[in-house]
């Protein structure tokens, strides 16, 4: 019992530890790149976690449970994926049309042509001014209806996180994370299995697992947002110039996993060679 209890002890920091693989850090890069708030940012990586989580669980139980076996083109095709999503984040980041689809679908506020009120955070304080956009004639549209938490006191000033963040950015990390899940599932399950024979610890062991994934990423989402929080507003030519570093980061990266997995280990040749790690 006790060493059954280390191990999953030992779970939970490796599961921190897998958090800041290089293809994980560089994709969350990308996601927090505009970010400046610490508390959005940690949320994100929860998000992010959550979804590495539901994948390897579901993906890995099945390996251990039922003796799943993943083809060789199916785990290639599963981790060339990452290098093809690396690549639509930072080409997303650097053609702008990340913040395009983030103000699309989570709007600031209504569109309006004339002089409105407008619901605005500087620094994680949030209130109202007024402001307008030409033509003034157009100006009796409506106004934005006060959201409830701006009622409630300092410590609930920004809102519920969900309601914070916008179903967009609640749904970009969670993506991610089950596309990096599914990358990595097979690798994990079969290293479970190789140190932990009784199934149910085993699907244990990747609940804990992704327990201290969720956490490591959590930190880590919070540290990448550290600099755009200090130079968002004094200093926006250096948050574009994250934003740009970021973006061109996560494109190389993610040519350079394509390649490795497309010819170096032959998923699109005739003889593919996966080791699962």
């Amino acid at each position: 019992m006790t060493s059954g209890l280390a191990i999953l002890v030992i779970g939970f920091f490796l599961g921190m530890r897998h958090a800041a693989d290089p293809d994980h850090v560089i994709a969350v890069s990308t996601i927090v790149s505009r970010e400046h708030s610490l508390a959005k940012a940690g949320l994100i990586g929860v998000l992010w976690g959550c979804g590495h989580t539901v994948t390897i669980v579901a993906v890995g139980a099945a390996i251990i449970l039922f003796g799943l076996a993943v083809p060789v083109r199916v785990g290639l095709t599963m981790e060339f994926s990452v290098g093809v999503m690396l690549i639509l984040l930072g080409v997303l980041n650097l053609t702008g049309a990340m913040k395009w689809i983030s103000e699309k679908f989570s709007p600031a506020h209504p569109r309006v042509a004339g002089e409105h009120a407008h619901v605005h955070e500087h620094g994680n304080r949030v209130h109202y001014h007024w402001h307008a956009h030409a033509p003034a004639e157009n100006h009796h549209e409506e106004s934005l209806t006060p959201p409830r938490w701006l009622t409630h006191s300092e410590a609930k000033a920004l809102g519920g996180p969900f309601e914070r963040l916008g179903l967009f950015h609640v749904l970009r990390p969670l993506l991610v994370g089950v596309v990096h899940g599914l990358a990595g599932s097979a690798a994990v399950a079969l290293l479970v299995l190789s140190t932990i024979h009784d199934p149910k610890w085993a699907v244990l062991y990747l609940l804990i697992f992704g327990t201290g994934t969720i956490a490591g990423m959590m930190l880590i989402t919070a540290a990448l947002a550290l600099p755009f929080s200090f130079t968002g507003y004094e200093f926006p030519w250096l948050t574009r110039g994250l934003v740009v570093a970021s973006g061109l980061l996560s494109v190389g990266f993610g040519l350079f996993v394509c390649y490795q997995i497309g010819f170096t280990e032959g998923l699109f040749t005739s003889h593919p060679n996966w080791a699962p790690s």
